[in-house]
């Protein structure tokens, strides 16, 4: 079984997201969905709640009857030397990496897990929608 590691901060969760979801579900048994800096809310730049996020991936993969999912949050810990530690330590064993941030992308191919570009098949930004 090969699980994805898909990171995002989904601020908002959009068609975007939910089309990558998809891409990775076709190349992976299963997907962790998760949710960064889970302890920002009511910010110009994180204005949803790890929950209300949680909701809205939620509500949208089940209408999609998507399914081999979970969502974890995980806090921005802001030190990059710790952070791909810290996600291992916080998150179920996952095999590949899936993410559109080059820090994300630097962080983890340098620890040594391959990390995968997905096809941007909707140009939507979560800059933009808020």
């Amino acid at each position: 079984m090969v699980t994805g590691l898909f990171l995002g901060r989904f601020q908002p969760f959009h068609l975007g997201h939910l089309d990558a979801i998809k891409q990775i579900l076709k190349i992976c048994d299963h997907c962790i969905i998760l949710v960064g800096s889970a302890q920002y809310k009511n910010q110009p730049d994180n204005p949803f709640s790890y929950e209300e996020r949680k909701a809205m991936i939620e509500t949208t993969l089940k209408k999609e009857n998507i399914q081999n999912w979970s969502i974890i949050p995980i806090d921005d810990i802001r030190d990059n030397d710790l952070w791909v530690e810290y996600v291992d330590k916080n998150t179920p064993k996952y095999d590949v990496v899936y993410t559109g941030n080059p820090l994300t992308e630097k962080l983890f191919s340098k620890a040594g897990y391959p990390v995968r570009k997905l096809d941007i098949n909707i140009k939507i930004s979560g800059r933009e929608l808020r």
